[in-house]
């Protein structure tokens, strides 16, 4: 028996140092190394405090911003602890009213709008936490944001093409806007200048 448990119990404190130990500073040291800023949340700090990350949707209601995609989080929007999708199928009653309502929501806040609403403006995506919207839904909004600003359309246009980003690799996906960049982007456009 003693036979059996001294290398257990060795292979037992080798295995903690390696998986419990060395993998995890490894890791971080990779990650500080390589990717300071992924590892770190992909923060986005104004004026010294972290205001958000790239990576997790926030809501914004005031009509001189961007809206996000819908949240499907509960019982608070944009919570990175629930993350989830709605799990509701295309032919249920649900979306189908939740859907209506989001469209009819905008355009209340833009009545003079008639483009068709782009789908990603009022259906969650799978996480429920996405940070960014189709370069459709952010043209979409263009008009409503200029007007609640008191900027041209062609100034919060050239915003949304600043903060453009396209297709992953050029080829994957659709060309997207982050709506937290390019809201304090828009932000700091308004902002009256210091002299």
């Amino acid at each position: 028996m003693k036979t059996l448990i001294r290398p257990a119990l060795v292979m037992l404190a080798l295995m903690t140092l390696v998986t419990g130990f060395a993998y995890p500073i490894l890791v971080i040291a990779i990650g500080q190394t390589f990717m300071a800023d992924q590892a770190n949340g992909s923060l986005i700090v104004r004026d010294g405090k972290p205001v958000g990350s790239s990576l997790i949707g926030q809501s914004f209601a005031s009509p001189k911003y961007f809206w996000s995609r819908p949240s499907a989080t509960s019982p608070m929007t944009n919570n990175a602890s629930a993350s989830s999708g709605s799990n509701l199928g295309p032919t249920n009653p649900a979306l189908k009213d939740a859907v209506a309502g989001r469209v009819e929501a905008l355009q209340k806040a833009d009545p003079t709008n008639k483009q068709t609403v782009p789908i990603d403006l009022v259906t969650a995506s799978a996480s429920g936490l996405d940070p960014d919207i189709s370069e459709a839904s952010a043209r979409y909004q263009t008009n409503r944001i200029a007007a609640a600003r008191n900027l041209t359309p062609a100034q919060v246009t050239a915003v949304v093409d600043a903060n453009r980003q396209g297709a992953l690799f050029g080829f994957i996906g659709e060309a997207r806007v982050n709506v937290l960049r390019v809201n304090l982007a828009l932000d700091a456009l308004s902002a009256p200048s210091k002299q």
